[in-house]
């Protein structure tokens, strides 16, 4: 039988003795017991104009007292149950390109995470527009991206910090289905499905997936958004499915979903024609 994954969080200090040499591009990295939230203590960092400290960083922690997911929302950890973390970079985009960073985080995530399982597992894993990670279409990951002009004024005019945080279910899947009323799944039930992730090291999970996005956020600077509606394609989980798109509660938009645009947008086939979507959650209708 597998040993619990909690078990296997190392300790902050053999944590970041492990990520160093497996991310010698980043020039900070950092791993805390605890913290507020590891997206904000970013934020704060970026926006701190008397700090001139080389980009990209990485930060994480065990526990974060007021973490956040998307819209807002509190995420929900407990030590020991959740991987997460956040890391800073520098992204010379125009601002119409902005919202493609969080379906861009997405993708890269998913494919990073199917590269530790073995080939006929990965299809199991897939991205939910915007951002969401889903085994065997419950949630085992979510993903919050933010940016912030920090003190770029005297830079180029498309020069932003995009920080990007993930947190990722390892092995409460069952108690958050439970509280949540809807369907979540953990590392754990991937690891029990798959022997390459069972015996994989977490914090291989997280250098893949901080690199993943490191090079993505380089392709997109020097070669534009052109490449990755059809990466988005090879991860879709929505592909071809009626959805309802929520705000607040209320159905502002439906159709079948068909990938996304050259802007990261959900493109929707309707009977009035294809349309996109730019914000909003994702329900898929039975």
């Amino acid at each position: 039988m597998l040993e619990p994954i909690a078990t296997a969080l190392p300790d902050p200090p053999l944590l970041i003795q492990q990520l160093q040499p497996a991310l010698p591009q980043f020039k900070q990295i950092e791993w805390f017991e605890r913290t507020a939230s590891t997206n904000a203590d970013l934020l704060g960092k970026a926006r701190n104009n008397e700090l001139q400290l080389a980009r990209p960083w990485l930060l994480g922690a065990h526990l974060q007292d007021e973490g956040r997911g998307r819209a807002g929302r509190t995420w929900q950890n407990r030590a020991g149950a959740n991987l997460m973390f956040s890391c800073a970079f520098d992204a010379f985009v125009p601002l119409q390109l902005l919202p493609s960073l969080s379906p861009i985080a997405g993708i890269a995530a998913c494919e990073a995470l199917r590269g530790l399982l073995e080939p006929d597992q990965r299809r199991h894993l897939a991205m939910k527009w915007p951002n969401d990670l889903q085994w065997k279409g419950a949630k085992l990951a979510g993903i919050l991206v933010e940016t912030t002009r920090a003190g770029t004024s005297r830079l180029s005019a498309d020069h932003y910090v995009a920080i990007m945080g993930i947190g990722i279910n390892l092995n409460d899947a069952r108690a958050l289905s439970q509280s949540l009323n809807r369907q979540v799944a953990d590392w754990a039930e991937v690891a029990a499905c798959d022997a390459l992730a069972a015996a994989t090291p977490l914090h291989k999970l997280v250098s893949a997936i901080a690199q993943a996005w490191y090079e993505a956020l380089n392709a997109l600077i020097s070669e534009g958004f052109h490449a990755f509606p059809v990466r988005h394609a090879a991860v879709d989980a929505l592909a071809g499915q009626h959805v309802n798109i929520l705000d607040e509660g209320r159905i502002i938009n439906a159709g079948i979903a068909c990938g996304i645009n050259k802007l990261g947008q959900l493109l929707l086939r309707t009977p009035d024609g294809e349309t996109s979507v730019t914000v909003g959650d994702v329900s898929v209708r039975p």
